[in-house]
């Protein structure tokens, strides 16, 4: 790797370029989806190409291939170089990397139990088992199951010197069942563990293990069942207390999105447009009450946004986003940083937060959410609820929309309960809750502690044209929000 890699980056600056990377990425990936029974996708998926970056006259070029040979290194670098020369005739400012960023290391995710040591066979009756348990129920019509495994195994080096080698492995699963009232016209569906029919982990076949799937498929089945008779959630406005998983959802679509810079800057407005964090609110913003603090912490263990080096080859780092209810950092890259710099000055940090991924070899890196994290509160979960004279807890989300500074918002569950003198009352269906992201931040009073706080997967951000994917994680404890608008508004 470092004959190729060395190669590319030569012969880079011999043609000019000021500054060069490239990554050399081989990727695995395998599903497998039960569906009532009868398995219904089974693939089993590698890639392995490279790209090459560069910076010629104080523009950007980047090209890639599939075959990783020394005649097409030689071939795609020389391709990058003409394409950053002819992007330096209609720059508008040189790109400004920042002082240099050498790095040398490997880094692995930790595993037990290497997921490809797993025998197809075994993970096939791990889903039938669950599936049989879905469809206890007998108002369940629609039971699916499904396990998904990642491994990326990549080369990172730069004209800087940096060289860096890294296998980062994923681990998914998730069961759901769709429960139908044809008399009625009603269909209600419930997942486990996480909305859309799966969680994803940093981590082996533990992970897998300790969703137990097959342990809670039948309380899913019944659950879905239970919610075609249940009553609708009403409108008004009330206390919602937000279970792990929404929460979850919350932070990465009212929180993680705003605050990656090239939205802010407006070199990336797909998948819902740019932010209202503007580089002003930097220090001074109140985004939420005294108890809301926000992370991005890419060294966690069992994060989707975990690892040692980011795709400019910049450590993994905590960079602080909201503390104490003030808006106070960034997702950035190294140019980026240096953006903001002129414009905030000595408020603004002097090097990358660590947040440049992209989405295999053939992709230019983007700002990405490593893990996007709302630190534990205080609270235990039944004191929580023990605490709310009247309010609906909602769980486990079924849609949502945000405008396009990511400011308005609308999420629905899969399920909810009200709330009434401190305990737990009817089942409720249809759950909605609306607002406006500095108000509903500010309006949250209280945070369940570490012992309910844990990291969930999004392996499905999307981003960029043409679009990338990126997996991202999110930690979480339920948390309570005075002063929510749910159900429809009148």
């Amino acid at each position: 790797m470092k004959a190729l890699t060395g190669r590319a980056l030569n012969l880079a600056e011999v043609q000019g370029a000021s500054y060069a990377d490239i990554r050399i990425v081989h990727r695995r990936t395998q599903n497998v989806t039960v569906k009532n029974g009868v398995v219904e996708v089974l693939t089993d998926d590698e890639s392995q190409g490279f790209g090459v970056r560069v910076v010629v006259d104080g523009a950007w070029g980047f090209a890639s291939s599939a075959l990783l040979s020394p005649a097409e290194i030689d071939r795609v670098t020389a391709l990058a170089v003409k394409i950053g020369r002819a992007s330096a005739l209609v720059k508008s400012s040189d790109v400004d990397l920042g002082p240099p960023a050498a790095q040398v290391g490997s880094y692995r995710t930790p595993t037990r139990i290497d997921p490809w040591e797993v025998s197809l066979g075994q993970k096939i009756d791990l889903l039938l088992e669950a599936d049989a348990g879905l469809r206890v129920a007998p108002d369940v019509r629609v039971a699916k199951s499904n396990l998904a495994f990642w491994r990326e195994s990549k080369t990172f080096a730069s004209s800087e010197g940096t060289f860096i080698e890294q296998e980062i492995t994923e681990s998914g699963g998730g069961i759901e069942a769709t429960a139908v009232d044809p008399d009625q016209g009603e269909v209600q569906k419930r997942s486990h563990p996480n909305s859309f029919a799966r969680d994803q982990r940093g981590g082996g076949w533990e992970a897998i293990l300790a969703m137990d799937l097959p342990g809670n498929a039948e309380r899913v089945g019944e659950e879905a069942a239970a919610l075609l008779r249940a009553d609708s959630c009403p409108s008004g406005v009330t206390t919602v207390i937000l279970d792990a998983t929404q929460l979850a959802l919350q932070v990465h679509e009212s929180c993680g999105h705003p605050i990656e810079l090239d939205r802010v800057f407006g070199t990336e407005a797909s998948y819902a447009g740019t932010s209202f964090l503007t580089p002003e609110k930097l220090g001074t913003f109140r985004y939420g009450s005294e108890i809301v603090n926000l992370t991005a912490d890419a060294t966690i263990p069992g994060g989707l946004g975990t690892f040692g080096w980011d795709d400019e080859g910049i450590p993994a780092q905590r960079v602080p986003i909201v503390r104490d209810g003030i808006f106070c950092g960034y997702l950035s890259s190294r140019e980026t940083v240096q953006q903001l710099r002129r414009i905030a000055g000595d408020s603004a940090p002097e090097t990358s937060g660590g947040a440049m991924r992209a989405d295999g070899w053939n992709h230019i890196p983007l700002i990405r959410m490593t893990n996007v994290n709302l630190e534990p509160g205080e609270w235990e979960f039944d004191d929580l609820i023990a605490d709310t004279d009247d309010g609906i807890l909602m769980d486990l989300n079924k849609s949502w929309s945000i405008d396009d500074k990511r400011l308005n918002f609308q999420f629905g569950t899969e399920l909810a309960y009200e709330i009434k003198n401190g305990k737990l009352g009817r089942l409720l269906k249809n759950a909605t809750y609306t607002g406006i992201t500095p108000r509903f931040w500010a309006n949250c009073d209280a945070i369940c502690n570490q012992n309910h706080w844990q990291v969930w997967g999004t392996p499905n951000c999307g981003k960029g044209q043409p679009p990338q994917v990126a997996h991202t994680g999110h930690g979480a404890a339920p948390a309570r929000f005075r002063n929510v608008q749910v159900g429809l508004m009148k």
